[in-house]
């Protein structure tokens, strides 16, 4: 992978977070939440400081691009102190928060998954995979538990613009659907971590069929992304308030919208059409009017 720049180098350490190893993570989370003062350490005393080893500082430092650990001193100097820091809320649920903290720092933890996923963003695969939406006779799209609302909302969007959709937010639905499909059919795919295993056997089956698989995930080594035709990442970090998939919700809402406005773009006037008819049949019982 290419050596990130300074500007992208906290998007890129976002990223990385949900395929490390709970050692490569707590190297990361460091790096992450100081990475002036960790640009002063050496790779002895990096390990030291997350309860790690040489080796681990080595091996993540590579897993981002670089040669080894001084090229990622050099960068994390460059990028400077972070520019409001967001001290993660850490504890079990059951301490005490000032409220007026929770909610400044949810917000902070909020905006910088979505910068980080928009820094991050493969916009050669997203580009490809609203292609193969565009051009398909059916799209499935799948979600379970939090990534159900997501699947959810792309679904009712995708709708609006005249795409065949079928929305499956239960596991055996899901299996069912993907044993539907053919060539010239699409699924996408939403699951932060890909590895929920009716959703991975159903992107399986859906994609054994002959149908494009686009899959929105927070793990790139993922079962689920590397069964997938087009993976589209999603990045946030995991608190004590926010398990799972919730952790990067708001850089997954972020991909599927550029998604849909991708697909939109394909469609061009069709899509303008179909729209405003769907407005009309939403405005027409409440309004009586038609047209």
């Amino acid at each position: 992978m290419p050596t990130p720049d300074p500007a992208s180098l906290r998007a890129h350490l976002l990223a990385a977070l949900p395929a490390a190893t709970a050692s490569g993570a707590r190297v990361l989370t460091a790096l992450l939440e100081d990475p002036a003062a960790a640009a002063q350490l050496t790779v002895t005393d990096l390990a030291a400081r997350t309860g790690t080893s040489e080796a681990t500082v080595v091996r993540t430092a590579r897993s981002l691009g670089f040669a080894g650990y001084p090229q990622l001193r050099l960068a994390l100097a460059a990028a400077g102190p972070v520019p409001e820091p967001a001290a993660l809320l850490t504890g079990s649920l059951e301490d005490p928060a000032d409220l007026a903290d929770v909610v400044t720092t949810l917000a902070a933890l909020e905006s910088e998954a979505v910068t980080a996923t928009a820094r991050t963003l493969d916009l050669t695969a997203l580009a490809a995979a609203a292609d193969d939406l565009r051009a398909a006779r059916v799209v499935d799209c799948y979600g379970l538990g939090v990534s159900a609302s997501l699947a959810a909302d792309f679904d009712h969007k995708a709708v609006r613009v005249g795409v065949l959709t079928r929305l499956r937010t239960e596991g055996h639905a899901a299996l069912v659907s993907s044993e539907t499909l053919r060539a010239g059919d699409a699924a996408v795919v939403v699951s932060h971590s890909g590895t929920t295993p009716d959703v991975v056997t159903a992107a399986r089956r859906a994609r054994a069929r002959g149908a494009a698989v686009v899959a929105v995930t927070s793990s790139p080594g993922s079962p689920l992304a590397s069964g997938a035709d087009h993976v589209l990442l999603a990045t946030g970090r995991e608190t004590a308030y926010r398990a799972g998939a919730m952790a990067s919700r708001a850089g997954t809402a972020l991909v599927l919208d550029c998604l849909y406005v991708a697909l939109v773009q394909r469609l061009g006037g069709s899509a303008s059409d179909t729209l405003r008819r769907t407005l009309e049949a939403v405005e027409e019982p409440r309004t009586g009017r038609r047209g």
